[in-house]
């Protein structure tokens, strides 16, 4: 059940998501920047799961910011751009560790394992 704050808790999560975003593009451009916050952000969505006290903080933090930190359409791009030997590689590292690291946050948070 959505309430009347969701819509400013999703914004202020995002702007800080994709201020991070940003900022681990600048420090790790390309495909393995996008690798790292699709990763963390797989594992930290897990761990978030179990560790949010109310949800409204999961609005803020899984809807709002990591949401806005990890990234779907850059993964697509740059996949595409890599070539068809690079471009699947790079899709199973993805969705190989990004799957690995969500159970890891959830086997942190008590919730799986």
């Amino acid at each position: 059940m959505a309430d009347r704050l969701d819509p400013l808790l999703v914004a202020s999560g995002g702007f800080v998501g994709a201020t991070l975003r940003y900022g681990v593009g600048v420090a790790l451009p390309g495909a393995a920047g996008t690798l790292a916050v699709n990763v963390a952000g797989s594992f930290l969505l897990g761990a978030m799961l179990a560790f949010a006290p109310t949800r409204r903080a999961q609005v803020l933090l899984g809807t709002g910011l990591l949401s806005s930190f990890t990234t779907y359409s850059t993964f697509a791009v740059q996949t595409a751009a890599l070539g068809p030997t690079w471009g699947a590689a790079n899709v199973g590292a993805n969705y190989a560790l990004g799957f690995a690291a969500a159970f890891a946050g959830l086997a942190v948070g008590g919730r799986f394992g």
